[in-house]
């Protein structure tokens, strides 16, 4: 997909802000091969632009030294060389290439970075619709979902269990849920 094929309903053209105070960035990795850990992204931002004929594109930043993992060690270990390397990859970013429609939802497909790799990955994407808002303009709600493997972006540090396994699985769930306003 190179570009945005399909629209989404009551979406009208302008740029869409993500408000960081009504949105986040979440995932959670296998721990230990029986439980998960799980976190947020404090610090990011995008915007969803749509054209006049209804497409949209749509680009986001995390600070990925905004991990909060509720465990303050292990936060800054994912921040070291061992994972993000946030001293010389602090940001990932996303642009989308197209949206496609599938069943009831849709598929977001775009380029994702991080950890300085930029590799295609697709979401799946329930658009909420769009509300007037309270005063402040429309506003528009996404969730999207994607399970990304950490080792395609270079982030293959390795801590094998005794018994077999590893502290950190490869996957990666992302949870992504946003409130975007349109903007004047």
């Amino acid at each position: 997909m190179t570009a945005s094929t399909t629209t989404l309903p009551g979406l009208t053209a302008g740029t869409w802000a993500i408000d960081p105070v009504h949105s986040s960035v979440g995932f959670s990795v296998r721990h230990l091969m029986v439980s998960k850990v799980r976190g947020t992204f404090e610090n990011f931002s995008g915007s969803i632009v749509v054209a006049e004929d209804g497409t949209a594109t749509a680009t986001a930043e995390i600070q990925v030294d905004s991990i909060n993992t509720k465990n303050a060690d292990r936060d800054a270990h994912i921040k070291s060389a061992d994972f993000f390397d946030a001293a010389n990859y602090p940001v990932a970013s996303f642009a989308t290439t197209g949206v496609r429609a599938e069943g009831g939802d849709y598929v977001l497909a775009g380029d994702f970075t991080l950890h300085g790799v930029t590799r295609p990955i697709e979401l799946t994407l329930e658009f909420n619709g769009v509300n007037p808002g309270m005063g402040q303009g429309a506003v528009a709600g996404f969730e999207a979902t994607t399970v990304i493997n950490r080792k395609d972006f270079g982030i293959t540090i390795e801590m094998p269990l005794e018994g077999g396994g590893a502290v950190v699985g490869d996957k990666i769930t992302l949870n992504i849920e946003i409130e975007a306003i349109q903007q004047a």
